[in-house]
């Protein structure tokens, strides 16, 4: 990786019905999926107590190209969740000076 880390930053709530199968498949499906994908470096949960979307998640990404490669499109999205899914709120935050 050259120069700083890109960041991609998602925030959702999840229909406290499937909330437990959400986090389970997030930390053991999701997370490890993504960061298989070229480009994308790391990546953290948090729980958001300001307001707005409950859960978020920063990965740091090498750049916009991430998106477009093959192996990102095959994990992207929430999968069989998404019907559970409300607030979806997406950023991508480029680094300064670099």
């Amino acid at each position: 990786m050259s120069g700083a880390p890109w960041l991609h930053i998602v925030r959702v709530d999840v229909d406290p019905a499937v909330e437990e199968e959400f986090n389970r498949w997030y930390v053991e499906n999701h997370i490890p999926d993504l960061l298989a994908c070229p480009g994308w470096h790391s990546a953290r949960r948090y729980t958001v107590d300001d307001g707005g979307p409950r859960y978020a998640a920063v990965y740091e990404i090498a750049g916009p190209w991430v998106y477009d490669t093959p192996e990102f499109h095959a994990v992207k999205g929430f999968m069989h969740l998404t019907p559970h899914i409300r607030n979806f709120q997406r950023q991508v935050l480029a680094p300064l000076g670099t």
